[in-house]
């Protein structure tokens, strides 16, 4: 059986570099720095609260919860800025998941 960690380890470490490199500039143009920090806090706990909550369903179910989260939050969730910084945060929690 073939060992992928060392390939799924690269690709998240080159899929952070890419939202370091390509979304934080981007978001800083759009947003206050107050702004940007409190979305991203909302995001990581919102994506941190649907693995524990939906932890046994697929992707969808926990990005719609999510999504409705940050709904209440007053974010406009279709964004693409809030859409990257979702999938930040989850690619942070799977990086932490795999230490």
């Amino acid at each position: 059986m073939i060992d992928l960690t060392p390939v799924v380890q690269a690709v998240v470490a080159l899929a952070a570099t890419l939202i370091t490199v390509f979304l934080i500039p981007w978001l800083r143009q759009q947003t206050s720095a107050h702004d940007r920090e409190q979305l991203l806090r909302w995001v990581a706990i919102a994506v941190d609260a649907a693995q524990q909550l939906y932890h046994q369903a697929d992707g969808a179910a926990r990005k719609e919860y999510v999504l409705g989260f940050l709904r209440e939050k007053g974010y406009d969730v279709d964004d693409k800025a809030v859409d990257a910084a979702i999938e930040a945060a989850v690619l942070q929690l799977h990086w932490q998941l795999e230490k």
